[in-house]
């Protein structure tokens, strides 16, 4: 009896790989010249004591053509924002160390400063009152009266001195106007001068953002003015 050896009696066998499959993905959507092409085979087929009627046909193709119309638009719209998000990251980027007038309530006092801005008034307005408060204590700086005014903007400077005409310490401080309009006592809105310090960058809307000198960060959109 003969024994033969594993190895001897597959020897003769092989194995062939498998191939890959080159067969290409299916495709998931409907094009133009897919939709063409079922469309003409529909007409061919179609029961000749029943055709199909204009309308039908017309209905057809303006829905397809607004469902590719509305997918046109949106890679259109996508693409236009893509190029205003780049082209306000530019113009922030550049108002760095400059100044910029935004909605707010509080300024930064540098060494030897000043704090402005601008009170918006939407009506007549007597007795306007601006007060400089120190946020920390709560103590009120300075007290200034400006008078009545009419509809507009009534601009402001503060040269960091106090009632006393005493120079106080550099830091933040809240500007509070108010003033009498249609006979009650308003607090007004107002706009504050500040430094760019740096430009925060990111995802989603409003996510550009400018961070100003010992204040708060704000969103580009709400700059009122490039001085």
């Amino acid at each position: 009896m003969t024994i033969e050896s594993a190895s001897n009696k597959y020897s003769s066998l092989t194995v062939t790989p498998a191939k890959e499959s080159a067969t290409a993905p299916k495709k998931t959507s409907l094009g133009q010249d897919q939709f063409l092409k079922l469309m003409t085979t529909q007409m061919t087929h179609q029961d000749p004591t029943k055709p199909m009627e204009n309308g039908e046909f017309l209905t057809q193709i303006a829905q397809f053509g607004t469902v590719s119309g509305i997918q046109d638009l949106q890679k259109s719209f996508g693409d236009f924002a893509g190029s205003i998000n780049s082209s306000q990251a530019l113009q922030a980027t550049s108002l760095v160390g400059r100044y910029v007038s935004v909605p707010g309530t509080k300024g930064m006092l540098s060494a030897g400063g000043e704090i402005s801005g601008d009170i918006n008034l939407s009506g007549s307005v007597s007795n306007i009152n601006v007060k400089v408060i120190n946020t920390t204590t709560g103590e009120t700086i300075q007290d200034v009266d400006l008078g009545a005014h009419s509809t507009g903007k009534v601009p402001f400077v503060w040269e960091g001195v106090n009632s006393n005409g005493v120079m106080v310490s550099p830091g933040v401080y809240k500007i509070q106007a108010t003033g009498y309009m249609d006979g009650k006592n308003t607090v007004l809105e107002t706009d504050i001068k500040s430094r760019v310090d740096s430009v925060i960058m990111g995802n989603g809307a409003n996510s550009l953002k400018v961070n100003l000198t010992g204040l708060d960060s704000v969103n580009f959109n709400q700059i009122k003015q490039i001085l």
